[in-house]
């Protein structure tokens, strides 16, 4: 559709197109995109559950991690959704209303992970540098509390853009190159003076994106000066291995955000669809990956996942068991095969070992 540059009309309908410039591939491009919400999904969904249902993970670090889990899902489903609409059923209409509350919770819920990311920072912090006060300074109360002011922040934040997008008259054109909605995208096509938009997006970006990236650099210099104290080196290696997983996110979560961001800025020459799907890849890859790092390199989650998977298998087969002999005698073998109950029967210890049937 042509723009259109005159004040007396003002779309309030428009149409995402994906990747543009690769519609004929969408239905290819649909599989990482499934796949990734999916893993997303599962992942955040499982973690949260884990975390919420063991006291033993009802720590400070946990319930940052199960915030962060929250938001991941929120993320994702903002936007992959609206993705797999389009590249499936060609469904890239979407009304003005809906296309700012798209963006209005694609940006609050980024900035709330960055919130989330900078205590999770300040939670090594002091468990590293005053590891005798630390249940003392981060209780359940306080964990809390941190939890909501980030929301707040990050919806307070954004809630003005709403305003500052109902304002304008959109008039050039009503085709979005993108797949979701997002502040910058839609109100370029505006007819109006945009200064007062430009500048606040500034303000929100320097005031906490930016911020929480500045004092997570601060806290991790704090903790290297720390732990480069501790008199032998095993101790300074498992000290800085705490700190493992939460590096590896940070990295996940602002590295493909500052290299799209220099891309718009000195990438002139690089075309619209490695814009495009350089931002999707800020959208997609900390939601699905992140469950993955903390599985991996956190041993106390390990551990329940592994629990709660190998138990499931575990009731499924005695199940199956059942089904054939209908005795209880084989709930008991299956449970102690895997480890969770004790037996002090040297016949039933013997059966279970040996394969032998009972009498």
């Amino acid at each position: 559709m042509d723009p259109v540059n005159h004040t007396g009309l003002s779309y309030t309908v428009f149409h995402l197109l994906g990747i543009p410039g690769l519609e004929d591939q969408h239905v290819w491009i649909s599989i990482p995109f499934f796949i990734s919400y999916a893993t997303a999904m599962l992942g955040n969904s499982l973690l949260i559950f884990i975390i919420f249902t063991r006291p033993s993970l009802h720590g400070p670090m946990y319930l940052f991690l199960c915030m962060l889990a929250g938001a991941d899902i929120v993320l994702s489903t903002s936007t992959v959704p609206q993705a797999l609409a389009i590249f499936w059923f060609h469904a890239g209409e979407i009304s003005l209303d809906r296309c700012i509350t798209q963006l209005f919770f694609i940006h609050s819920t980024y900035i709330s992970e960055s919130g989330i990311l900078l205590v999770m920072a300040f939670d090594r912090y002091i468990a590293i540098c005053y590891p005798l006060r630390y249940t003392t300074i981060l209780t359940n109360s306080l964990v809390g509390k941190i939890g909501v002011i980030i929301f707040l922040r990050s919806y307070g934040t954004i809630l003005p853009i709403i305003f500052l997008l109902k304002r304008l008259t959109f008039c050039r054109t009503n085709i979005l190159p993108h797949t979701a909605c997002e502040h910058t995208g839609l109100s370029k096509y505006a007819c109006n003076d945009l200064h007062v938009n430009i500048w606040y997006g500034l303000f929100v970006l320097m005031s906490t994106v930016t911020l929480d990236v500045v004092l997570i650099f601060i806290s991790y210099m704090l903790i290297l000066h720390a732990v480069f104290r501790l008199p032998s080196q095993d101790a300074r290696h498992k000290t800085l291995s705490t700190c493992g997983s939460h590096v590896c996110v940070i990295i996940l979560f602002y590295g493909p955000g500052i290299f799209s961001t220099l891309t718009h800025q000195f990438g002139h020459q690089i075309s619209s669809d490695i814009h495009v799907l350089l931002a999707n890849v800020c959208i997609l890859a900390p939601p699905m990956l992140n469950p993955i790092i903390y599985g991996v390199k956190t041993k106390r989650i390990r551990d329940q996942v592994t629990h709660v998977l190998f138990l499931k298998a575990a009731a499924q087969t005695t199940n199956v068991l059942m089904g054939f002999s209908g005795n209880i005698w084989a709930v008991d073998i299956i449970l102690m095969a895997l480890g969770y109950i004790r037996t002090t029967d040297p016949y039933l210890a013997l059966i279970s070992c040996k394969g032998y049937e009972p009498p």
